[in-house]
C-alpha cells in the first residue's frame, strides 16, 4: 500500500508553506481541492461541472497557474494533483486523511478501555481526573482532525 506523509513546503525549497498558500486563492484553490478529493484523472469539463464554472477556459486558466507551480500534472485520462501541500496530511492512494485522525482513535480507544477494563468499584480522584483528560484529548484531537478535513 502506497502511503506517504506530506507537508507544507515552499516554492523556494523552505519548509514555511506560505508562497503556495499566498498563491492558492479563490478558484484556483477551489480547483486544486476538488482534484486533490478526486480517484481519478479529471478533465476540464469535469472540473467545470463538479465547481460550476462558466466555461472551460476558466478551468483551464487555474489548471496553467497550478502546472506553472508543480501541484498539477497532466496525465493520459486528464489532470492530476502531483504535489500535496496541506499540512499533517497522509495521502493513502489517492486518499487524504488527516494526520489527526491517529490522535482522535488513540485517546477514543483509551477512553474505552478507561471506561470498562480499568472501571474501580468506587470512584477516586485519579480515576476521574484520567477519564476527564482523556475526553479532553478526544475533543481536542477531533476540533484538529475537523480544521485540517476543511483545509483539504
Amino acid at each position: 500500500m502506497d502511503s506517504t506523509v506530506f507537508t507544507m513546503e515552499s516554492q523556494s525549497g523552505q519548509d514555511d508553506g506560505k508562497s503556495y498558500e499566498d498563491s492558492l486563492g479563490g478558484t484556483t484553490l477551489r480547483v486544486y481541492r476538488s482534484m486533490l478529493r478526486s480517484r481519478t484523472p479529471l478533465g476540464i469539463r469535469d472540473i467545470q461541472r463538479t465547481l460550476g464554472l462558466s466555461s472551460p477556459s476558466v478551468v483551464q486558466y487555474h489548471l496553467r497557474k497550478l502546472i506553472e507551480m508543480g501541484l498539477v500534472r497532466e496525465d493520459k485520462g486528464g489532470y492530476v494533483v502531483d504535489k500535496v501541500i496541506f499540512d499533517n496530511v497522509i495521502r493513502i492512494r489517492k486518499t487524504a486523511i488527516p494526520l489527526q485522525v491517529a490522535y482522535v482513535a488513540f485517546f477514543v480507544s483509551s477512553l474505552i478501555v478507561m471506561l470498562t477494563l480499568f472501571r474501580p468499584t468506587t470512584f477516586t480522584s485519579i480515576y476521574v481526573f484520567a477519564t476527564v483528560v482523556i475526553i479532553i484529548g478526544v475533543i481536542i484531537a477531533t476540533r484538529e482532525t475537523l480544521v485540517t478535513l476543511r483545509r483539504i
